[in-house]
């Protein structure tokens, strides 16, 4: 059982998810009292049917034809109506959700990418996708029909008590006899619909992040012949989430059936009252009709307003969620004014970064994977990062591209003229990037690298995969350079991948170039020249590599080894 502490906790986070979905629902607030609006037009042409039918009903038995027409015609205009407003919200819900939904992806995705990637990088991307698709969906759902059903339960609830109470008061006794259970249900009711909800969510996150990653690397898993193993656990993972469903569902069948049978006993209890009533001359059969109608309503609806518990308990569990990732630091720029003028002469002039003394330790480690880092790059110098994997060569670069701080130390950026900003999120306009690994996307040639320069002609692509001794092989595909990408460059070699990654670094024509292992799949002669044909035709580049082959450290001006202390230590070049 828990302690009160911890349900207090468990409130008091649910009231701050709940705080922040409202913020959120505020720029939506025209809309939402237009639902607001419609629901409660439909509550009350509902109630106005049932009053309605009661005059009719007693008009009949009365014989009195002069209300018969027009209590009769009143009921099928309202019935009408609350048919017609009922297609009129449906189809606005359509039209409002869609557009909330793709503003909330949307802003999610772009505070997402904004975000520190340092920060970013501890979620998987299966749920990151999770987030952004499933808990936005609820989201957006819940300010297009939750949030305004709210007020329409409350105002029916409302209505049917006026109009029981109007008429006999003693009904509404019998009609609340359901409201003590529902109260004392409802603190159980919270625990467990926020423990089925975030087990829910994180095991639907844990089985698209196994999707993810054995579909895009399916090849591995089949040539290591391990396709079973994965097959058998992902049926463990579907039904792990196959149990937490079923245990929701049982919770919430059993829950029901409590709540069927205490709702038959006071509308029995209701019918029962009602027909004393009626026995007695109290009531007409008019009446006596809408007390059965009004009683379910009052009932029904006190118990939906109970019900909205749960719902709201998974809408918070969804925005704590997003909340997750909108309350990821951004990055800075606060540089972006000094680099933009910087930026005016460095293409053509470039630039000298100056390091000093950087230490780096990332923030789930104790120990820094760089301690003491300095060193300078000058325009037309290639300085290269050596040492075994694992000591920090990668993370310099990534200092220098701006993706993580040092915590202390020095690296900056001057200019010819002598100013200098620090690095930082701003400066990566002054670097082109030739990642480690795959780092192709979907689409065609000319797609991939049109990404970094959209305007660029096809010329000056054909120009950048010449440079990087790709046009050759390029131009003897059926499409040249429309020819489409696989994922993950599927039905290209790992060297052609990476001159079509060079190439795109090339097209950018930035006055740093970074490259990390970017030419680990090429054989010596072809390395030797893409860096040949990139010196040549950017002779005022800053290029900055990492490799583990001695042969590319002929072309660089200094070489720097990262020891296992994180230390930065020069070393001879020997050509």
């Amino acid at each position: 059982m828990k302690k009160p502490s911890e349900y207090i906790n468990l409130f008091r986070s649910l009231g701050k998810e709940w705080k922040w979905l409202m913020h959120y629902a505020s720029r939506y607030r025209l809309q939402i009292i237009f639902y607001v609006i419609i629901g409660l037009l439909s509550t009350a042409m509902g109630l106005g049917s049932n009053v309605a039918s009661k005059y009719l009903i007693d008009s009949v038995i009365s014989h009195n034809s002069d209300t018969i027409v027009k209590s009769a015609v009143t009921a099928v205009v309202l019935g009408i109506l609350q048919i017609a407003v009922g297609a009129i919200v449906s189809r606005v819900a359509g039209v409002v959700g869609t557009k909330i939904s793709t503003e909330i992806k949307g802003g999610v995705y772009e505070h997402m990418l904004y975000s520190k990637w340092e920060n970013v990088r501890k979620y998987h991307s299966g749920d990151l996708l999770n987030r952004i698709e499933g808990d936005v969906n609820t989201v957006s759902s819940s300010i297009v029909s939750f949030i305004p059903s709210i007020f329409t339960k409350v105002a029916q609830f409302v209505g049917c008590l006026a109009v029981v109470l109007y008429y006999d008061p003693t009904m509404a006794i019998f009609a609340f006899m359901s409201a003590p259970f529902l109260v004392l249900s409802s603190k159980i009711t919270t625990k467990m619909v926020r423990k089925y909800s975030v087990e829910s969510r994180e095991m639907n996150g844990k089985i698209l992040s196994f999707y993810s990653e054995s579909i895009q690397n399916m090849q591995t898993i089949k040539a290591f012949d391990i396709t079973k193993r994965y097959i058998d656990q992902m049926k463990i993972n579907l039904l792990l989430h196959r149990k937490i469903r079923l245990d929701h569902d049982k919770f919430s069948i059993i829950m029901g059936l409590c709540m069927s049978v205490i709702g038959l006993a006071v509308a029995y209890t209701c019918y029962g009252w009602g027909v004393y009533r009626l026995w007695q001359g109290a009531i007409s059969y008019g009446t006596m009709t809408l007390f059965l109608q009004i009683s379910g309503q009052l009932t029904g609806s006190f118990s939906s307003i109970v019900s909205l518990l749960p719902g709201a308990i998974s809408i918070a569990t969804a925005a704590g969620r997003i909340m997750e990732i909108t309350d990821l630091p951004l990055e800075e720029r606060k540089d972006s004014t000094e680099a933009a003028k910087m930026e005016e002469s460095a293409n053509e002039n470039g630039v000298k970064i100056i390091c000093d003394s950087i230490r780096y330790t990332y923030a789930d480690a104790d120990i820094p994977v760089i301690s003491n880092a300095s060193f300078s790059a000058l325009p037309g110098e290639t300085i290269a990062f050596v040492g075994p994997s694992g000591e920090g060569k990668t993370t310099l670069l990534r200092i220098i591209l701006g993706l993580v701080e040092p915590d202390s130390g020095n690296l900056m950026i001057e200019a010819q003229n002598g100013s200098r900003i620090p690095v930082s999120e701003c400066t990566r306009r002054f670097c082109s990037y030739v990642p480690q690994g795959n780092a192709v996307f979907s689409g065609s040639i000319a797609d991939n690298l049109r990404i970094v320069k959209p305007e660029a002609t096809d010329e000056e692509i054909k120009k950048a995969l010449a440079t990087a001794d790709a046009l050759n092989f390029v131009e003897d595909l059926p499409q040249g350079i429309n020819t489409e990408i696989g994922e993950k460059g599927y039905n290209f070699s790992e060297g052609q991948v990476q001159r079509i990654s060079i190439a795109r670094a090339i097209l950018r024509d930035a006055p740093i170039i970074v490259m990390d292992e970017a030419t680990s799949a090429l054989d010596a002669k072809t390395e030797e020249t893409v860096l040949a044909n990139m010196m040549k035709a950017y002779p005022n580049r800053t290029r900055i590599i990492t490799t583990h082959r001695p042969s590319m450290l002929q072309y660089c001006t200094r070489v720097y080894r990262v020891n296992e202390s994180g230390v930065l230590v020069e070393e001879e070049i020997i050509r």
